[in-house]
């Protein structure tokens, strides 16, 4: 849940001060709510991203973000500074500037996207505490086991288009399994951006980790992510859950006519 940029207290504010050369506007994030606080702010020493939390949740999603972040080069935001104090943890980071990328049928910031990914693909979780699969998904099955770090919601909102490449925004739910678990959960958000659950698997397609995968484990994978969407949408008004369950609706019917996957 966001708490208004007031909720800070003023011995946290004095620190975010310092670190930021004086006095500093702010400015809250559109979007996202894994941090209580999550702000651009304006300061003599130019902008800076700011995420804060002090509820327990909001803090270990926090914590989760900070070491995903430094162990990933360059595609996160560059973390500035962290600190506590009063209960709270604050990280100031890289403050990431360009629009969010078109990921419809055909658009060129999908190459963006295939750079990103084919490099990510090759990440390994460093050691560490990290989500599983099911802790983060609420399903399992043992082909999504593995020893990569993925970024797990590639939501558009949570991509930027830079003059250098495409930057990932975001981190805290970074989750150690196999790198197709990512390709899978790209597919509803592919499927929202305009594609056919046919397009989105064609241009999966060049990715080996997708072309490796068994028929049965992505069959598996569409049929349980739909029923978690579906139950999700029927207890909630919330937009975005809505499209969620639309996509992944789309992708497990699809499997099924074209694979015979599981109802």
């Amino acid at each position: 849940m966001r708490s208004d940029w007031t909720a800070l207290p003023e011995t946290v504010t004095a620190k975010i001060a310092q670190r930021v050369g004086g006095a500093f506007d702010a400015v809250a994030a559109p979007s996202g709510n894994h941090a209580e606080i999550a702000s651009t702010i304006t300061g003599p020493a130019g902008r800076v991203f700011i995420k804060a939390a002090s509820g327990g949740l909001s803090v270990r999603s926090l914590r989760y973000e900070l070491t995903a972040t430094q162990a990933i080069d360059w595609y996160p935001p560059a973390i500035l500074w962290h600190f506590e104090c009063d209960g709270w943890l604050v990280v100031g980071a890289e403050h990431l500037d360009g629009p969010h990328p078109e990921l419809s049928p055909g658009s060129p910031d999908l190459d963006l996207l295939a750079v990103a990914l084919k490099e990510l693909q090759e990440t390994t979780a460093p050691a560490g505490l990290w989500f599983t699969p099911d802790a983060r998904l609420g399903f399992a099955h043992p082909a999504m086991d593995g020893g990569t770090l993925i970024h797990s919601d590639f939501n558009p909102a949570n991509l930027i288009a830079t003059t250098r490449g495409l930057r990932i925004a975001d981190w805290a739910y970074a989750t150690k399994a196999a790198p197709w678990v990512e390709l899978a959960l790209l597919v509803q958000w592919l499927i929202g951006s305009g594609h056919t659950p046919e397009q989105a698997e064609e241009w999966l397609a060049q990715f080996p980790a997708w072309t490796a995968t068994g028929r049965e484990s992505l069959d598996e994978f569409a049929s349980r992510n739909a029923s978690k969407w579906s139950t999700k949408s029927q207890q909630s008004t919330e937009g975005w859950v809505h499209v969620l369950a639309a996509g992944t609706g789309e992708w497990a019917a699809h499997r099924r006519a074209a694979f015979g996957g599981p109802a």
